[in-house]
Formats: structure tokens, sequence, C-alpha cells
């Protein structure tokens, strides 16, 4: 197949790879439990601002992508990943939180926007018989960041085992995030704009057509008494909510540095194996789109609360794990070291299953969503709505360990809201039709159509 700079799978790449640069790194330091230090105070405040505004430019981010365009937009927003990470670096040498904690709410603007212009072009771009495919190329290349973002950590801390002094990530790491994030800002600017994109077989992925704040603010209301998009709340809420259990409580807590940079690698890379294996249930040619996304959602139950079963047999064993008072733990044997096979072989291999559940729930999201429509303007706002959302459940998690929420009690609540969601989403994916029904998405008169056909000045 011939490569061609305006098609879709060229576009979904650059895209994969500026997620992978700006969040994924993010996600990487994250994931270290505490953004690499001993007390996860400060992370968890700055993470609760990084939500509290991502909650507001998620749901306006669709409409500021329609107006503002994506290159720009994702340019300005993949800066604010650099500030929050060069925020450690004024952490480690003053030790006030304060300025990590400003640039939590500046990041959360920034991701809002990017995620929405992100969900655009993951879920409009490709036709329906390959939405799955697409979203797996995207979602194994934007976890690669993870990947290459845990070995950094785990590299340069391999030296401190067992029983090594208990210190924070250092300068150097801290540098070397704040450079591929802003190399993944800039590679924005690669972006071609929406409606110069064509796909194989000839046709457009947008329609070039004007659009307007007034407009935009009417569409995003109308979300909020969208039957079909609020049944999908209780999903969103959960979607992000266990990011924090599995990142401080759970990795953060239990193991030494050097092997909470490894976890981190194998939790990406198994988001990428997983990923990539639930593409073929969702481009299932062999049964109908429903069939595909009941039997998907069906998969998904069944892995998460395996996962919260075995999480909560493991949670039973320790209260509180390694905090800025006990830098040992009280889980039996202390830290557990990458050295230590016999112990660290099970609670490794589950942090690398809930890796692997978290795919199949955010590609099983998106492409839910992607069913929904093919307009990528309405799936900017949609996937901006979902993100939103997310944001809130993921504000209020961050929250509930800053204030130091008992372990298990953050297990149960968790558990809890997977088991809440399923139904809701049950509904939603029993209604999903083998094709978009374009028609009752958006009145053809919502729109002011370019007499000559010109170039959409918004996009």
């Amino acid at each position: 197949m011939r490569w061609r700079y305006h098609s879709p799978l060229t576009q979904v790449v650059i895209m994969s790879f500026i997620c992978f640069l700006c969040p994924g790194m993010f996600n990487a330091l994250n994931a270290m439990g505490g953004a690499g230090q001993i007390d996860r105070t400060t992370s968890n405040n700055a993470n609760t601002g990084v939500y509290c505004t991502f909650v507001i430019f998620g749901v306006l981010g669709g409409a500021i992508v329609n107006l503002l365009g994506i290159r720009w937009t994702i340019f300005a927003s993949g800066l604010t990943y650099s500030l929050y990470s060069s925020s450690y670096i004024s952490y480690n040498h003053t030790g006030s939180g304060a300025f990590t904690i400003a640039t939590g709410p500046i990041l959360g603007i920034g991701a809002g926007i990017l995620w929405s212009a992100q969900g655009m072009v993951m879920m409009s771009y490709p036709v329906e018989n390959q939405k799955g495919k697409y979203i797996s190329i995207f979602w194994v290349i934007f976890n690669l960041g993870g990947v290459i973002g845990g070995i950094v950590p785990f590299v340069v801390n391999y030296s401190q085992g067992k029983g090594s002094v208990v210190t924070p990530l250092p300068d150097s790491c801290y540098a070397v995030f704040v450079g591929l994030q802003a190399l993944g800002s800039l590679s924005a600017l690669c972006l071609a704009p929406p409606q110069r994109v064509i796909r194989d077989d000839g046709s457009h992925v947008v329609l070039m057509r004007y659009t307007n704040v007034r407009y935009e603010m009417m569409e995003i209301l109308k979300l909020f008494v969208n039957p079909w998009i609020l049944l999908l709340i209780p999903m969103s809420l959960s979607s992000n909510f266990f990011y924090t259990y599995q990142y401080g409580p759970y990795n953060g807590a239990l193991f030494t540095l050097r092997t909470r940079g490894l976890n981190s690698m194998l939790y990406w890379a198994a988001q990428m194996a997983a990923a990539y294996a639930v593409s073929f249930l969702h481009d299932r040619d062999s049964l109908s789109r429903k069939q595909r996304g009941l039997l998907s959602l069906g998969v998904l139950a069944i892995l998460c609360n395996a996962m919260w079963a075995l999480t909560m047999v493991m949670q039973l064993k320790y209260t509180r794990g390694a905090n800025k008072d006990s830098p040992t733990n009280d889980y039996p044997g202390g830290l557990i070291d990458l050295t230590e096979p016999g112990r660290a072989a099970g609670p490794m291999l589950l942090f690398v299953f809930m890796g692997a559940v978290d795919a199949h729930l955010q590609s099983f999201a998106y492409w839910l969503i992607g069913t929904m429509t093919n307009d990528s303007q309405v799936l900017a706002r949609y996937a901006g709505f979902y993100k939103g959302i997310q944001s809130l459940g993921a504000t209020v998690a961050w929250q509930l360990d800053a204030q130091n929420v008992s372990l298990m009690g953050q297990v149960i609540v968790n558990w809890a809201l997977l088991v809440f969601a399923l139904p809701f989403t049950y509904c939603v994916t029993s209604r999903i039709k083998d094709h978009a029904d374009e028609s009752m998405e958006q009145p053809a008169d919502d729109w002011l159509m370019r007499a000559d056909g010109g170039k959409n000045d918004y996009i």
C-alpha cells in the first residue's frame, strides 16, 4: 500500500506519536507513584488540579478544536505537559510543591483540548470496519511512551536495591521527560488539516463547513440531554478512577524505585498487547457490530471483576505501604524488589494484568463511542465529553488518596464503580447498529455550507 501523507493512517500515526511523547510520558511518570517522589501528597494535589480543569476543558475541548483547528491547539496543549514535568525539578531543589500544584490546572486545560482532538482523529478518520484497528494502532504507539518512560527511571535507579535509601527521581530523569514532551508538542505541526485528509476510497473524512462559538456551545449543551451519552457517564467516571490506586497505593507503595520503573514498563507493554488483541474482536466481520460490542463488554466485565478480586486479596496483606513517615512499609517482608522472584512475581504480574484490563476498557470505550457516528466534529464533542467526565472521576480518586482514605476503602470504591457502570454500558451497547445513521445525528440545515467549496479557515 502506497504511503500518503494525507491518508487517515498517516495522520493517526502522527497523532499517536504526539500522545506517545506528551500524555504517554505523563502516564509513565505517574505510574511510578508520586511522579517519582517519596511523598505522594504533592503529586496527588497536582493531579487533582489537572483533572479539575480537565473536567471543564474536556467538555469544551471538542468545541475549541472545531473552532481553532487541531495543529496549533495541540501544539499549545503539548507544552503544558513539559511545564508540569519541569516543575518536579524545582520541587527536588526547593522542597515546595506550590509550583508543581500550580502547573496541574494548566496541564488540565491542555490535556482536555489535546484528548478531544485525539478522539476526533482516531474515531472519525477510519471507515467503520477499521475503527478497532485504528484504535489499537493508536493505543500501541501511545503506550510505547509509557514503556520508554519506564525505562528511564529503571536504568537510572538500577543500582538502588532493596537496602538503598529511598530517594526521589533525579533531575536528569525529569529533564528527559521535559525534552520528550516538548518534541511531542512540536510534532503537532506535522498534522494535516482534517478537511485535507482523504481515505483510500477517495472519500473525505470531514465535510468542509463553517461553525461558530454559538453553535458549538449549543451542541455541547445538547450532550447533557442526549440519553445515550448520559448512559455512558458511569463508565466514563470509572474509566480513569483506578489509576490513582494502581499508581500510588499499589505500585508506588509496594516496590523499590527500580522495580517501580520496571513495573511501569511492563504495565504499558501489556496495554500495547491487549489493545492489539482486542482490535481483532472489534473489527471481526463475521459478527455484527452489536454482537462484537456485547461480547467485548462481557469479556471486559469478567476481566475487571477478576482483577479487583485479586487486588483485594493483595490489599488484605498491608494497610499503608511505604510513605513519607514509613519508607519501609507494612507489607510482609518490606518493599518488594525485582531480585526477589518468589515475592515479586505475583504482585508484578497483577500490575501487568491491570494494564491489560485498562487497555481493553479504553479501547472498548472509544470503539463504542465511535459506533454512534462517523461525523468528525460530533465525535470531537463526544470524545471531549467522555474525557471530561472521566476526569471528574479521576479528580475524586486523587483526592481520596491525598486525604488518606484507607487503601482497602479505595479498592472497594473502585470495584463498586465498575459494577455500577456495567448495566448502563450494556444499555448503550445493545443499541449498536451496523452502520451509523448520519441523518439522525446532524440535520443538514444546522450547518452553513461554503457555496464555493473552498477551504474551511476554522479547521
